[in-house]
């Protein structure tokens, strides 16, 4: 792991070595990536198909095959231990009830004149979930992004899941029944974001794309972004954990291998001014990762990307932690709610010791897809207001278009654009006497 220390006079370089790492696509990935997108456009099915068997070694004898039938989702719940199935169940309704607080409705006001403005919101139509498969299987995801799109009003969620050799994995299924998934597709990859976004025969097109991915997905989504809408390009895992001491360092090691184990290139980060709490921290991760399950992939995120950033004071915590802007932020300290005003950017923010980031991932309510690669500087987590799409409302009336026609004609001949001066001219009252 990556030991700092901002009195180091090194310390800009290798935090921007640190946080500016880059797992983006080669020319030659990104390539094959347009290949896989441009196929599924063009040849539909033929080409999903196609891939599915190459990339997943899952062989169809037609396109039909590719979908889950709604029978096999219910019989994934019904196959649940009664302990698992109310475990999904209460998450599910946890995060159904905190996604209610983003419902937004339509609004408008009217001015002294009458002329009456506002904003109309509607769902989408239809919306594709992403769901990751192959190294782990993620029920968690289905939920966190089928209900709000359910909370939203969307009419139709279909949702595209990778099945290794045909490996469909319960949870995954029991879940979609649970949020009320429409249709399900077993196809991964960049294939089904090119399906989902363009269509074929078998799969519908749709509105917007949500999810994360590996890098192929992330890629493909990028490229057929302005043909649908995605929720954000998502990158690997992270977590940055600022800790005064307050907390067990064994909790803290925990908290950062929640990360890490997720693969190689997920980054856990470690704040304090406390070099003995520090040294604690270090060891208890050493020690866990002797017994974790996944250690092979914990290790290498921990040894390649993680790091242990000695900062000055809290103060300065809060300064690195705003340039990291880390999807996961953890306040590991006595007093959380003190430490706000000076948090600017973040995706998630888990306050005191007790609120772990396992606990948002699964059952606390708020959404655990969040904005990756510093981009919590400028985007959110994945809600409701994903699902919807928002129209102005304009209506002017005659003494609102004499007064405001008027405005627009000035404004318009400034720019140079007669027509619109005209056609703003035409609505002015005391012109048309």
């Amino acid at each position: 792991m990556n030991r700092l220390d901002t009195r180091d006079p090194d310390f800009t370089r290798q935090f921007h070595a640190l946080h500016d790492w880059d797992a983006n696509l080669d020319d030659q990935m990104e390539g094959r990536v347009r290949e896989i997108v441009h196929a599924v456009r063009d040849r539909g099915d033929a080409a999903l198909r196609e891939f599915t068997e190459r990339f997943d070694g899952l062989s169809t004898t037609s396109a039909a095959d590719l979908e889950i039938p709604r029978t096999a989702l219910e019989k994934a719940l019904n196959s649940l231990e009664p302990l698992q199935r109310a475990a999904l169940e209460e998450a599910a309704q946890r995060i159904r009830a905190y996604h209610e607080y983003q419902r937004s409705e339509s609004w408008s006001f009217s001015e002294a004149n009458g002329t009456r403005l506002g904003q109309r919101i509607l769902p989408l139509s239809r919306v594709g979930i992403y769901v990751p498969g192959g190294k782990a299987a993620y029920p968690s995801s289905v939920l966190m992004n089928a209900i709000p799109a359910h909370v939203a009003g969307v009419e139709e969620i279909i949702m595209v899941v990778p099945t290794p050799k045909g490996q469909v994995n319960s949870w995954v299924l029991a879940a979609a029944a649970i949020a009320g998934v429409h249709r399900v597709f077993c196809v991964g990859g960049a294939q089904a974001v090119a399906a989902l976004a363009y269509g074929t025969e078998t799969v519908p097109a749709v509105d917007k794309i949500v999810g994360p991915g590996n890098i192929y997905v992330a890629t493909a989504k990028r490229m057929v972004f302005g043909r649908v809408g995605i929720d954000m390009i998502a990158g690997p895992s992270e977590i940055l954990v600022i800790s005064d001491g307050s907390a067990p360092a064994e909790w803290l090691a925990w908290d950062l291998l929640s990360q890490a184990e997720h693969d190689e290139i997920a980054q856990s980060i470690f704040i304090s001014w406390d070099d003995a709490h520090i040294d604690a921290v270090v060891t208890a991760v050493d020690q866990a990762l002797s017994v974790l399950d996944r250690a092979p992939i914990a290790s290498k995120s921990w040894a390649d990307r993680g790091a242990v950033i000695r900062v000055r004071d809290r103060a300065e915590a809060c300064e690195v932690a705003n340039r990291i802007a880390a999807e996961h932020l953890e306040l590991a300290v006595a007093d959380p709610e003190s430490w706000l005003p000076d948090i600017h950017n973040a995706g998630a923010i888990f306050m005191g010791i007790h609120s772990c980031e396992a606990l948002g991932d699964y059952v606390a309510g708020p959404n655990h897809v969040l904005p990756t690669g510093g981009s919590a500087r400028f985007s959110s987590s994945l809600g409701v207001y994903d699902f919807v799409k928002r129209s102005s409302l304009i209506q002017a009336s005659a003494a609102g278009a004499n007064t405001l026609g008027q405005l627009a004609e000035r404004l318009a001949l400034g720019e140079g654009l007669t027509a619109h001066a005209r056609s703003a001219a035409c609505r002015v009252t005391d012109r048309q006497k």
